[in-house]
């Protein structure tokens, strides 16, 4: 990764370094420091103080962490700063945009230091008032946002994920907690029983537990309307969004841009409406049959997006990723059984393992397997759930795990399938 900042180029890789060029050093790479100097370089950088090379001060920066909910809320944030006519820049899992345009593709979460300073950079020439992050567990542990000063930092949940790079539940949970440490602005969702955060700076927002925005009321019709008070004052807002877990983005959203702007509450509730969620986040494909994608692929997640259909008969189709947290399938093959009607297992991303005994795993947690379909084809299972859908109105085919993913996983060979489109082909 290269940047150049006054003319000078700053490199992390110490192949690609000469006496006139920079080397900086991270947490991954400064085992290379060494060949860096071997090959010539003279001027050696510490990630943390890339800020004191080039001046981000101009530009707020908001980072949203969480085990679900940072993309669909880093959207809603960067939607609602734009309507309410702000420059705005987003990184993320979806890619990078500036100004409503996406500049990059699908990325890392978050990048590494380097990645992240030249996302700033070119945002800062666009003239962006705010950069919108999402920071993922792996970037926070990696110091991958050493060196960055935030105007707030977002906490909307944490339960079980990445078990395979964290190994126990207790290091995630630390690790998340950590982003919460300082003393810089921070706003936190108070209904999270394991948030553990610095109480200077910090605001707050729920459902259940007192905070600073609370939802007093709210409805689901034709999307969900929502009444919050700040303190001793009511406002509310509508969206067509569904799912009570979306009642949790959106005001973390709401809240952090009255933090963050200017802006009356009032004004930002107005243009809250206009922003229809994120591609494979909980997103309508169908009506009839009422078939929705959406990428909830932990145990929480996946019953969160079940809790939101209480009164339909589910139809779901799920796997897990290979060379990931084992552990946590069985739980999700329970979670399944609790709520759906008919559950068909299937692959989701297998990588290097044998996505048959990925099944399997799932399967364990299925304990009345009266109502269960394994299918290892996905594209066989998705044409199967909608078949199901078909027969039975009151039904709901939720289809989990992959979101708007446009390919699957196997050994390392990436093959082209969106769920959406293979929905789309069962549609008559």
């Amino acid at each position: 990764m290269q940047l150049i900042i006054n003319n000078k180029i700053f490199t992390d890789n110490s192949k690609d370094v000469n006496e006139n060029s920079v080397f900086v050093v991270s947490k991954q790479n400064e085992r290379f420091k060494q060949d860096a100097i071997n090959n010539g370089c003279k001027e050696i950088v510490e990630a943390k103080d890339l800020k004191n090379h080039i001046d981000i001060s101009s530009i707020k920066i908001i980072g949203i962490t969480g085990t679900n909910g940072k993309t669909t809320t880093a959207a809603a944030i960067y939607s609602i700063l734009l309507d309410l006519g702000y420059k705005v820049a987003l990184q993320g899992t979806r890619g990078f945009f500036i100004n409503d345009e996406r500049v990059e593709d699908y990325t890392l979460t978050t990048p590494v230091q380097l990645g992240n300073f030249a996302h700033i950079q070119k945002a800062i020439e666009n003239q962006c008032d705010f950069f919108v992050m999402e920071v993922s567990s792996h970037a926070i542990e990696q110091k991958r946002i050493e060196g960055l000063d935030f105007e707030l930092k977002i906490h909307t949940n944490i339960t079980r994920d990445h078990l395979d790079y964290h190994k126990t539940i207790e290091e995630y949970i630390n690790i998340k907690n950590s982003f919460f440490n300082d003393e810089s602005k921070k706003l936190i969702n108070k209904d999270d029983p394991v948030i553990r955060f610095n109480p200077i700076n910090a605001s707050s927002y729920g459902m259940e537990n007192p905070s600073t925005y609370n939802v007093s009321a709210y409805s689901f019709k034709n999307g969900m309307n929502v009444m919050f008070s700040k303190i001793e004052d009511m406002y509310s807002f509508s969206s067509t969004m569904m799912g009570i877990f979306n009642i949790y983005n959106l005001m973390a959203a709401v809240s952090s841009v009255d933090i963050v702007s200017d802006k009356s509450l009032e004004e930002i509730c107005e243009v809250v409406e206009n922003f229809a969620g994120v591609s494979g986040r909980m997103e309508i494909i169908s009506s009839e049959p009422l078939v929705i994608v959406d990428f909830a692929h932990t145990p929480d997640g996946m019953k969160e997006v079940y809790e939101s259909f209480n009164d339909k008969d589910i139809i779901t189709v799920f796997g897990a990723g290979g060379d990931r947290d084992q552990d946590k399938r069985p739980i999700m093959g329970q979670i399944a059984s609790n709520f759906a009607k008919t559950i068909i297992v299937t692959s989701d991303n297998p990588r290097f393992e044998d996505p048959d005994l990925i099944i399997e795993d799932i399967c364990r947690g299925i304990k009345n397997k009266d109502n269960l379909l394994v299918e290892v084809n996905r594209k066989e299972a998705i044409r199967k759930s909608i078949e199901l859908g078909y027969q039975n109105p009151n039904s709901v085919v939720l289809i989990l795990g992959k979101g708007d993913e446009p390919y699957q996983t196997i050994y390392d060979k990436k093959f082209p399938l969106v769920d959406k489109e293979e929905v789309l082909k069962h549609i008559s």
